[in-house]
């Protein structure tokens, strides 16, 4: 968290590649993106309080190239449960979106449950991550609630972001605090009002029309900043909702464990009966073999209650998927590149010319591929000296031959 940030490589390909749409809607200011093929019913993510809507890219990315359409939203300025599901459900209607599917982290996670009890027929699924169902114990937690919309912008910030874990962490941990972080930053003293406010305004979550069949609850079995009483509330609170568990992760999975937290929500979607539409994706021809679309079909008649099975996991990494968009560049927080191989030749410039440098089979590390290039860089240029010594040494023999 300390230091300059830089934007990792993979989200400055995703700025460039998905437009961010912003629109009035009364007095509230939305701003979110939305990319997917527009007849599949939406995945809509809603941050906690120290997101926004770009913490959601690597989902966007991601789902968006297996054929699902995904939005997700900035929470606007609402300062109140009531006025947040009547502002949401405006937004829905300015896009006309009727049916949906919400996933929630955190406080995120709490204000969709919330809609989804109050409009029941517009949500057709939940997907919960480190999320609560009451407030009360947010509010016992802050004393000062009643003067939070006096509070400086600074002091509001540090009160966000002392939830998060100080210390070493892992890398993959640590780039996604520092990408929130970088997002708390772009937050007005309002903005960060309004979602305190949110958690501490007292409210729990009533019964729910939706079946528990529905629900899947997303958590992460390391630290987090909700206390494990909340969460073990929220599982008690639906004893029917799928379970899926992530060793590791923190605060914000979605981007230390995107990978992991993609395929629970593809499984999902999958499971409660949202069908991919791959042959709607850019640059995926249509007909194709194998893809996630032809698993939908086949299971299109299926109960969507009914576990996913083994094959919708295993076509999870099919080329076909992927290819909507081209590849995004490698982020600074994705896994270490060590134990990748590179299955290329590099050209590398010596003297202004090309040399082609191979890499036979079976260096998979970086630090042997340093060695294996810097060995041959030395041989190349040893190999030049010793010509040019050569040379030299038959030019004088010649001359002095001339000599006698």
């Amino acid at each position: 968290m300390k230091g300059v940030f830089s934007a990792p490589g993979d989200y400055i390909y995703f700025k460039s590649q998905v437009p961010l749409h912003k629109i009035p809607i009364g007095t509230k200011q939305w701003r979110y993106y939305d990319f997917g093929p527009k007849v599949v019913p939406p995945l809509i993510c809603l941050p906690g309080t120290a997101g926004t809507a770009d913490v959601y890219y690597k989902q966007i990315m991601s789902l968006s190239m297996k054929g699902y359409r995904v939005i997700s939203v900035d929470i606007p300025r609402v300062w109140n449960h009531q006025e947040w599901i009547q502002a949401f459900e405006k937004f829905l209607d300015a896009i006309d979106v009727h049916h949906i599917h919400l996933y929630g982290t955190s406080l995120g996670g709490f204000l969709a449950q919330l809609f989804a009890q109050h409009r029941p027929r517009r949500v057709r699924s939940l997907i919960l991550s480190n999320s609560f169902v009451e407030t009360r114990s947010f509010l016992n937690a802050m004393p000062w609630a009643p003067v939070v919309s006096w509070t400086p912008s600074f002091l509001l910030k540090r009160y966000v972001l002392t939830g998060i874990r100080e210390g070493p962490q892992e890398p993959f941990i640590a780039d996604s605090v520092d990408f929130v972080v970088s997002q708390v930053e772009t937050l007005s003293k309002d903005d960060l009002a309004s979602r305190l406010t949110l958690t501490v305004d007292v409210a729990s979550v009533g019964p729910l029309l939706l079946s528990d069949s529905f629900i899947t609850i997303m958590d992460t079995n390391d630290y987090c900043a909700i206390p494990q009483q909340l969460k073990d509330q929220l599982s008690e609170r639906y004893p029917g909702a799928r379970r899926a568990y992530l060793k590791t992760g923190g605060d914000f999975p979605f981007l230390s464990r995107s990978d992991e937290v993609n395929l629970h929500l593809q499984l999902h979607l999958r499971r409660v009966g949202v069908e991919a539409r791959l042959d709607l994706v850019r640059g995926v021809p249509k007909g194709d073999n194998g893809g996630p679309s032809e698993n939908n079909d086949k299971s299109g008649s299926e109960d969507p209650d009914d576990p996913p099975k083994e094959d919708d996991k295993g076509s999870e990494d099919t080329p076909s998927a992927e290819s909507q968009l081209p590849t995004a560049p490698e982020s600074s927080e994705s896994h270490s590149l060590d134990d990748q191989p590179l299955s290329n030749a590099k050209i590398w410039h010596s003297d202004h010319k090309d040399m082609m440098v191979s890499i036979p089979p079976g260096f998979s590390k970086k630090q042997d591929i340093v060695l294996l290039l810097a060995w041959e860089l030395f041989a190349f240029h040893v190999l030049s000296l010793y010509v040019g010594s050569l040379y030299i040494t038959w030019n004088y023999s010649w001359e002095f031959r001339q000599a006698l």
